[in-house]
C-alpha cells in the first residue's frame, strides 16, 4: 500500500446550508479522489482528521468516520492481497457497496464530490454551473436522490417546475445539460448502469432559447458611440470596454481582463483567445488608441490595460471572482447607458461581440471575411451571429414584390 493514502478531509468550501462536507480522499499513484461520507460540519469544528468537540453529536459521528475509514483500509488490503491494480473507480464502488447491477448513489453526494474536483483544478465556472443545477435540484426534489429515480417522468417534473420558477428555455437547457453531464461521468465511472441513462429519451435539444436579437442595428450602436456621459463619470469604464470590444474584433470580456501592456506592440495587439486558443492580430486603430491612452495615464502598477485584475500574480480563484464580480457590473451599467442614449435593446457585453459582425455584414463584409476577423473555426460559427440578419434581408427582398 506504500503508493496509496487514505486520508479524511473537510471540503474548502461551504455548501448550501453553510457546513463543510468531510470527504474520504484516496491517493494513488499521484491521482485523487473524494468520496463524501455525508456529514457535515461548520467551520472550525474539524481537525487532525477529525470533529472536535463542538460538533454537536461528535462521538456518534467520529466513530462513523472510523468505521468508513477501516472500511477504506481493508479494501484497498483485499487489492492487494489479490495482487490486483485497481482503479480509483473500482475502488469508489467497493466503498460504496455496490454490486453489479445496484445503481444506489446519491445524486446530490455525487454532486459535491465532482464539485469538489473541479474546485480542486481550478475550474471554478464548471464548478459554479454545477451548484447552480445541484441547488435548483435539491428544492426540487429535496436532499436524497438516487440515480435510478432520475428518469424520464422525474426530468419533465423537474422541467416544469423550472418553469414555475421563471426559468426560460435557456435556463432550463443549461442545468439539463449539467445534470446530463454528472449522469455521464457517473456512467463512465462505472457506478451508474447505462441502461438508466434518462437522456436518450428526454431531448435536451428540444429546449431552444428564444433569443433576442442581441445586436444593435448601426443606428443604435451610433447613439451609444456617441453618447454623452458628461454628467455620469461613473458610467465611462463600461463604455470603453464596449468599444474596445466592438473596434477589437469583439473582443471578449475574459481576454480583455487578460490584456497587458506587452501584448501590445508596433501599432498592433497580439493574444491568444482563452476560449478557442485562436492566434489574434489587431491594428491599434484610432478609437482603440484612445481608450489604450486614456487608461494608459492611470499609471497603474500592474500588467494589465484594464483594472480588472489589479495585481499580479492572482489564482485561478482570485481571477474567477474577479471576472464574476467585474462583469455583473460591466452589464448592470450599459444597461444605463442604453438608457440614457435611448436604446430599448436589452444589452450587454456579448451584444458587441454580436453587433461587430452584424454591422460588417450589413456594411457588405463577405461571411468568410468576419469569419476569420472573429477568429471562428468554421464560417458556419460565423452564420448564427448573423442569421437574424439574414432573415431581414430576405423580408425586405420579399417585400419588393410589394412593388409589382
Amino acid at each position: 500500500m506504500s503508493n496509496t493514502n487514505i486520508k479524511i478531509v473537510i471540503g474548502n468550501k461551504p455548501m448550501s446550508d453553510g457546513n463543510y462536507g468531510i470527504y474520504l480522499r484516496i491517493t494513488k499513484n499521484r491521482k485523487k479522489k473524494e468520496i463524501s461520507l455525508g456529514i457535515r460540519c461548520k467551520s472550525g469544528h474539524f481537525e487532525n482528521g477529525e470533529l472536535t468537540k463542538k460538533h454537536k453529536d461528535y462521538k456518534i459521528d467520529n466513530e462513523v468516520i472510523f468505521e468508513l475509514k477501516r472500511k477504506a483500509y481493508s479494501i484497498v488490503r483485499n487489492f492487494q492481497r489479490d495482487s490486483y491494480n485497481f482503479s480509483l473507480e473500482e475502488f469508489e464502488k467497493k466503498f460504496r457497496g455496490i454490486e453489479d447491477g445496484e445503481q444506489k448513489i446519491d445524486v446530490i453526494q455525487f454532486f459535491d464530490e465532482i464539485i469538489t474536483e473541479l474546485e480542486f483544478s481550478e475550474r471554478l465556472g464548471n464548478a459554479r454551473a454545477y451548484k447552480e443545477t445541484k441547488e435548483a435540484l435539491i428544492k426540487f426534489a429535496e436532499n436524497k436522490i438516487l440515480f435510478e429515480e432520475i428518469t424520464f417522468t422525474f426530468l419533465e417534473k423537474f422541467e416544469a417546475y423550472m418553469r414555475s420558477r421563471g426559468n426560460q428555455d435557456g435556463g432550463v437547457a443549461f442545468k439539463m445539460r449539467q445534470l446530463r453531464a454528472l449522469f455521464n461521468t457517473a456512467i463512465k465511472r462505472k457506478l451508474v448502469n447505462q441502461d438508466l441513462y434518462p437522456f436518450g429519451e428526454y431531448k435536451i435539444a428540444k429546449l431552444k432559447a428564444n433569443k433576442n436579437k442581441r445586436a444593435l442595428s448601426v443606428e443604435d450602436f451610433k447613439k451609444i458611440r456617441d453618447v454623452d456621459l458628461s454628467e455620469r463619470p461613473d458610467l465611462l469604464e463600461a463604455y470603453h470596454y464596449a468599444m474596445f470590444s466592438f473596434y477589437t474584433r469583439g473582443m471578449n470580456f475574459v481576454d480583455m481582463m487578460k490584456l497587458k501592456w506587452s501584448d501590445i506592440q508596433d501599432g498592433r495587439i497580439y493574444y491568444i483567445r482563452s476560449k478557442t486558443k485562436g492566434h489574434f492580430n489587431i491594428e491599434v486603430t484610432d478609437k482603440v488608441l484612445e481608450i489604450l491612452n486614456y487608461y494608459k495615464s492611470q499609471n497603474r502598477t500592474t500588467e494589465y490595460v484594464f483594472p480588472i485584475l489589479l495585481k499580479e500574480d492572482l489564482t485561478p480563484r482570485q481571477i474567477a471572482y474577479r471576472k464574476h464580480k467585474v462583469l455583473g457590473r460591466y452589464n448592470q451599467k450599459l444597461k444605463k447607458i442604453a438608457k440614457i442614449a435611448n436604446v430599448e435593446k436589452n444589452i450587454s457585453s456579448y451584444t458587441f461581440r454580436h453587433s461587430f459582425a452584424t454591422i460588417l455584414k450589413q456594411m457588405g463584409t463577405r461571411t468568410d471575411v468576419i469569419s476569420e476577423l472573429m477568429g471562428h473555426s468554421d464560417v458556419q460559427i460565423t452564420m448564427t451571429y448573423l442569421k437574424e440578419f439574414d432573415n431581414e434581408v430576405l423580408d425586405n427582398e420579399n417585400r419588393k414584390l410589394l412593388d409589382l
